[in-house]
Formats: C-alpha cells, sequence, structure tokens
C-alpha cells in the first residue's frame, strides 16, 4: 500500500512517497511524476524518507523519466532513502543515473544548482 502526495514548496514540486512501491502502486507514482512535468515544474524533489520498500517497477518508472527530465531541463532529485531502499538503487546502478541527496535541504540546493 501507498500514499503519494504533492505540494508545493519555494517554486518545486515535491512528491512525498509513504508506503511501499510495487508493481501495481508503481502506477501512483508515475502518475505524479508525470503530472508534475505535464505542470510544467522545472524542480522536482521526491521525497523518500517514509518509503519503505520499492519493487523493479517502482525503479523502472523512475528510469522511464530519465530521458524526458534531461531533455526538458527538468531537475529531479530523491531524497531522505531509508539505507536499504538506497542499496536497491545502488545495486542496480540507478544511484549514478539519478540525483539523490540525504535530505531536503541537500535536495533543494542541488535542485537550485542544476536549474541554472
Amino acid at each position: 500500500m501507498v500514499h503519494i502526495k504533492r505540494l508545493q514548496e519555494d517554486g518545486a514540486d515535491i512528491i512525498a512517497i509513504v508506503g511501499e512501491i510495487d508493481a501495481s502502486s508503481s502506477i501512483e507514482l508515475d502518475l505524479a511524476i508525470a503530472k508534475s512535468v505535464g505542470e510544467g515544474y522545472k524542480k522536482i524533489l521526491v521525497d523518500c524518507q517514509a518509503l519503505e520498500y520499492i519493487s523493479s517497477a517502482g525503479l523502472g518508472v523512475f528510469m522511464s523519466y530519465i530521458e524526458e527530465l534531461r531533455d526538458k531541463n527538468i531537475s529531479f532529485v530523491l531524497f531522505g532513502m531509508k539505507e536499504r531502499v538506497l542499496n536497491t538503487f545502488s545495486i542496480l546502478g540507478l544511484a549514478d543515473l539519478l540525483n539523490i541527496r540525504e535530505n531536503k535541504q541537500e535536495a533543494k540546493k542541488l535542485a537550485d544548482e542544476l536549474s541554472v
């Protein structure tokens, strides 16, 4: 079960994920990112502090946006991952393809730097 909230802060769209992202809930994650991109946000932060688990389907959602985010010059930063979740990203090499930071402050700072 997952709960995804979106809130806007300092010109950034923050997508907060609570719970687990698996094959069925990855659709909700996809919709949240699609809305954020569709609404024209140039800074999208993903709050992973309450993300307990992510499956390959969930990771696939992030992967599917990499090119579009780059093409549209959107700063996309994930933050606050639990070690177990971060390990999943690292093992699959996604930590090298996505911007991941420890906390919201660092994520915002990086998003600002990337959007210049």
